[in-house]
Parts: C-alpha cells; structure tokens; sequence
C-alpha cells in the first residue's frame, strides 16, 4: 500500500506575496518531476503558479520546454488555483479532462507562470481554463474540469 502524501502551502520566504505549492514526500510526481512550485492569488477568481527552475530534465530534443511538462503544469496549475479561490475543500479533487493547445514553445532559461482562471464551481466540480507563459509570451491555452471529493 502506497502512504498518502500531504499539500504543503506555506509562505514563500525568498518569494514574497507568494505562497509554496509543493507535496511533503520528495519522491512524487510534482517535487521530483516539475520541481520548485509557488503560487498566489491574481484577482478574485484567479491565481498563478510559476515553476521557478525549468532545466534540462523539462527539455524535449530541441531544448525547449517538453509539452508533457506544458501539460503537467496545466493540470497542477488547475489544482493550485482551485485550492487559492475555492479553499482547501478542493485539495482531494481529481482531473475529469484537460483540453490544451500549444501556442509556442518554452524556454528553458526562464520561470514559467501558469494563469489559472476558475470558471465555476458545483457541488461536484470545477471548471477551469488559464495560459501557460513566460514573461507574457503565450506557451499554451488549457480547459479542465475537477471533480471535488465525494463527502463520505
């Protein structure tokens, strides 16, 4: 059996304003994978993550940022925003579908940010869409729903 692994969401203390989106076992996907994450509230129904340290291990064969690790953020980003403008009732939801188009490609050499906006929220789900960017130049547009966790 597989130990559950908890959010950790504190203050960023080399980043002000913003707030540490990780998970307290350094072996999962998000820590091991994508790396350092952080985010913050970007107006009432919107947040955004920024992954601090793109590096060669996000490279597809051309060194640019891998369009697995686009998606990945995406779909992470749609987790953060939901916990920042929902609250902490959403931190257990799953990915029903996550629609991308990729606009550009990523460097390699610069953080980048995820823009989430949270469309709407159900008793059952959250319908999200957002940009994938670095300093304002589009790398994706993304849509996806979450479902919220069953109250047993």
């Amino acid at each position: 059996m597989i130990a559950t692994a908890e959010f950790v969401h504190r203050p960023a203390p080399d980043n002000p304003g913003w707030t540490v989106w990780d998970i307290d076992d350094p072996e999962r996907f998000n820590p091991a994978v994508i790396g350092r994450l952080i985010v913050r509230a970007q107006g009432e129904r919107s947040a955004r993550m920024r992954m601090l340290e793109p590096g060669h291990r996000h490279a597809n064969l051309h060194g640019r940022l891998h369009g697995g690790v686009t998606l990945a953020l995406a779909d992470i980003a749609m987790f953060a925003s939901a916990y920042v403008v929902c609250g902490g009732h959403t931190a257990a939801s799953v990915t029903i579908d996550l629609n991308c188009q990729f606009l550009g490609s990523g460097s390699l050499e610069r953080p980048v940010d995820v823009v989430t906006e949270i469309l709407r929220e159900t008793r059952r789900l959250i319908f999200a869409r957002g940009m994938v960017e670095q300093d304002g130049d589009p790398i994706a547009a993304f849509s996806g729903t979450l479902r919220k966790p069953s109250v047993r």
